[in-house]
């Protein structure tokens, strides 16, 4: 992979920093105004599914005040055409606002430069669906040889975030298209990948509308040798010395975040820890938390 790739793990919006004004004629890389006809969306885009109340929304808005944030292509072939990068949600919404130009960085990205960019862009900008992250995700180990860790790196993710996304994938074709409609959360869904019967577990739980916690009891009954296992016993003892509440708010926190989250609660006072491993870490976790733009 080129240096240019490599250095993604800066974040997306330390990349888009780099990029000089925006002129007229535009350069070989730099800001330019495009036609949006000679733009195309790029097909390993890992977000499958746009939301149409907030396309709407977004093209009301460019039609208010126009593009604020340049998409980011790279040339596409021949002369003159682009392919996205990222933005396509931004691209898709100046075509419904009856927009002819939009603003682009042009940058001369491969193919992994182009699928770590638009995974980035995706998770930082707007959270992608557990399976969409996921298979993202999977797209960057298979195709491009990144360890869980690395992936985790260049999302400013925890490497067990991206390990459990990851599992999701096996899950039969039954609990994941449940997973993908929002009858179970990627809590619910977690906590049954491991099951040999995860079909039966995923209707039981849409059928007595149970939360994650209860699915987690459920999952650990089900298990096979669950009575006999002494050293799972122990654990779920251990467990158990603790709030489950809180043990279960921390998972749904970092489900959320993609880092690992820390409760410790006495009488009425407590704090939350969010745990982080680099900079770019701690720069997502604040831009969450003020809801600043990425």
């Amino acid at each position: 992979m080129n240096q240019q790739a490599r250095g993604l793990g800066r974040g997306l919006s330390a990349l888009l920093g780099d990029a000089p004004a925006t002129t007229a004629a535009g350069t070989a890389e730099g800001v330019r105004e495009i036609d949006i006809a000679a733009i195309r969306p790029n097909p390993s885009q890992p977000r499958r599914i746009f939301a149409e109340e907030a396309l709407a929304e977004l093209a009301e808005s460019i039609g208010a005040r126009g593009v604020l944030q340049p998409i980011l292509v790279r040339p596409a072939g021949e002369a003159g055409r682009f392919e996205i990068i990222a933005g396509e949600r931004r691209w898709r919404a100046a075509q419904r606002a009856q927009l002819h130009r939009i603003p682009a960085i042009v940058r001369n990205f491969d193919e992994a430069g182009t699928a770590e960019v638009a995974l980035i862009e995706n998770v930082q900008r707007a959270d992608l669906g557990p399976l969409e992250e996921a298979d993202a995700y999977a797209a960057l180990v298979e195709r491009f040889g990144h360890k869980p860790e690395e992936v985790g790196k260049l999302v400013g993710k925890s490497r067990s975030h991206v390990a459990n996304l990851l599992r999701l994938r096996d899950l039969p074709s039954t609990v994941r298209a449940r997973l993908e409609a929002g009858e179970l959360t990627m809590g619910h869904a977690r906590a049954i990948a491991s099951s040999p019967d995860a079909e039966s577990l995923a209707e039981e739980i849409v059928k007595r509308g149970l939360s994650v916690r209860q699915t987690e009891a459920l999952a650990r009954k089900r298990r096979p040798g669950a009575g006999s296992d002494i050293a799972r016993g122990s654990a779920r003892l251990a467990a158990a010395a603790r709030d489950a509440d809180l043990v279960a708010l921390e998972r749904q926190l970092g489900d959320l975040l993609g880092l690992k989250v820390s409760i410790q609660h006495s009488g009425g006072a407590g704090q939350v820890a969010v745990h982080f491993s680099s900079l770019d870490q701690l720069d997502l976790i604040c831009q969450r938390l003020s809801g600043e733009p990425i």
